[in-house]
């Protein structure tokens, strides 16, 4: 039975082990992003100006699942959901964020996202949907996660952001902005390295060996492998990737057999039966 190691965040793990065991493989979760609410209070205030100035938004632009979870759960009990999202656009880049935001009673036709067979679920696809349709000097608020502040005496063996680090959302910025625009950002989540008890760490490096397939849908997550096992080789590994920019970073970090695949249940079936 093809091992399937799943890097997703815990709590977006389950979905994916669920589809990918009936479908017969032996997939385990190895979460390498911990989700975290902001602690800070200056970036929990953010969070609640943020829902009181929504109607000034043309769009809102969520950039993950958890972006929309956390988001959502900061909404102060004085806003009415359906009345301050009425005027409002909310963008996702792929179906697990439009599912959060049907999951927090989003009507789906205040949604704008790429179709479920689109050739890609990124920043650039969804551009080329909703750019017709923002006005010229839009604005717009860009709900995104923000890597967890550390303390200083662990800021050593801290990862450090790679350059390609939110390169999409910066992206579609640029085209908000190159029209007129205005992008405001507000974090909603923090990321941090998932902690590796001894258990996951004895699978990490068995399954960097043994002909397991790696599913990547993060570059973040790539990094953290990086940070949490620095001498491990992974020339015998086998990755499977969700975005040609992930799968270019799997290539950098050292993987011997790189694939990509769309990041829907069936796609990524598809591709781990055909991967050699």
């Amino acid at each position: 039975m093809q091992r399937l190691i799943v890097t997703r965040p815990r709590d977006q793990a389950g979905p994916w082990l669920t589809a990918l065991r009936a479908a017969g493989f032996d997939a385990l979760a190895l979460p390498l992003i911990g989700i975290e609410a902001v602690v800070a209070q200056d970036a929990q205030d953010a969070l609640v100006a943020a829902w009181h100035q929504l109607r000034s938004y043309d769009a809102v632009l969520f950039v993950s699942a958890n972006a929309v979870v956390h988001f959502f759960a900061a909404r102060p009990r004085a806003v009415v959901l359906p009345e301050v999202l009425a005027p409002v656009r909310l963008l996702a880049t792929g179906p697990g964020s439009v599912a959060a935001l049907l999951r927090v009673g989003v009507d789906r036709r205040s949604i704008d996202a790429p179709a479920e067979d689109a050739a890609q679920f990124d920043s650039e696809a969804l551009w080329q949907l909703v750019a017709p349709r923002l006005p010229l000097h839009a604005r717009v608020l860009i709900v995104r996660g923000d890597q967890a502040q550390v303390p200083p005496h662990d800021r050593a063996s801290w990862p450090a952001p790679a350059a390609s680090s939110g390169v999409g959302r910066d992206w579609f910025a640029e085209q908000v902005q190159a029209r007129g625009g205005v992008c405001t950002h507000v974090v909603a989540y923090q990321r941090c390295v998932a902690h590796l008890g001894a258990n996951a760490l004895a699978l990490l490096q068995v399954a960097a060996t043994d002909g397991s397939i790696w599913l990547f849908s993060s570059s973040e997550a790539l990094r953290n492998l990086s940070s949490v096992a620095p001498g491990q080789s992974w020339q015998q590994a086998r990755a499977l990737a969700t975005h040609p920019r992930i799968a270019a970073l799997a290539r950098e970090i050292g993987f011997g057999r790189v694939h990509v695949a769309r990041p829907a249940i069936p796609d990524l079936i598809a591709s781990i039966e055909s991967v050699p």
